[in-house]
């Protein structure tokens, strides 16, 4: 049985699947966060909501599996099952597989070309394309090589691997990096980030199109999509999307000044 707690923890149980055991006990893994000690069984009982003899009943069952550990003094951790199952899904991931439908819907929605730049060495890949559905378009092709320094591509992506200074603590700031005319005089866009496993940097999702069809003002308004776009990529990729959705909805005008998108 499950008890109320009035704990924000309890709130993994809005998003139930209609099989109460298993509910239950996916509550107790996803209890866990990333830098928790191992944890009590009072502990457990208050991030989950479940009482102490449920958790015990259902703590037996995971351990069983190995996904759950018990320690001599009885706290708990995370057991080598979720990590072999990670393992086999990292594996078996292929990044066009996450990033190709996401891309060809944001270039479907705005008809303007959509790339994926990695990072290699002091330049930077451009890894997918898709290319816009305008006569009058950006002309660069999957595999080009670019520079780190110049385009929103390559500035985000040398923001999140460190780089300090203006304009890279605002980009990380803001998960977002807007370039008019930077690389190429006619040519502007916008990029944000996509995470892996623990955060790690994997590439630069960006919308790119000529200044004359998409300025400044018109890639502040993209900002919104773009960062749910990366988010949801780096959701499927194993990466937390949070920082990316809460960027997501904040929005900076043209003036500068911060203003909440509405649903």
């Amino acid at each position: 049985m499950k008890q109320s707690t009035g704990d924000p923890a309890e709130a993994f149980s809005a998003g139930t699947s209609g099989v109460d055991v298993l509910d239950r006990a996916f509550s107790i893994l996803f209890a866990f966060r990333p830098d928790d000690p191992p944890l009590t069984l009072a502990e457990l009982s208050r991030r989950t909501g479940l009482y102490k003899s449920t958790l015990l009943r259902l703590a037996g069952a995971l351990i069983h599996h190995r996904f759950l550990d018990k320690l001599d003094d009885g706290r708990y951790r995370l057991g080598s099952a979720p990590f072999t199952l990670g393992s086999i899904y990292q594996s078996s991931l292929n990044l066009g597989d996450v990033l190709l439908p996401l891309m060809r819907d944001l270039n479907s929605e705005l008809g303007e070309a959509i790339s994926f730049h990695v990072r290699e060495g002091d330049h930077r890949v451009c890894l997918y394309r898709i290319s816009s559905r305008y006569a009058i378009r950006p002309h660069v092709r999957q595999g080009d090589i670019q520079s780190l320094e110049r385009g929103a591509g390559g500035r985000v992506l040398l923001a999140f691997s460190g780089k300090a200074g203006d304009p890279y603590d605002e980009i990380r700031r803001d998960y977002t990096y807007i370039s008019t005319g930077e690389r190429d005089p006619e040519t502007s866009g916008v990029s944000a980030p996509v995470f892996g496993v623990q955060q790690v940097l994997l590439g630069a999702l960006g919308i790119v199109g000529p200044v004359t069809r998409i300025g400044r003002r018109e890639l502040e308004a993209l900002r919104p999509r773009l960062l749910t776009a990366a988010a949801r990529a780096t959701d499927q990729l194993g990466g937390n999307p949070e920082a990316l959705l809460s960027a997501a909805a904040t929005v900076t005008p043209p003036s500068g000044k911060r203003k909440k998108l509405h649903a």
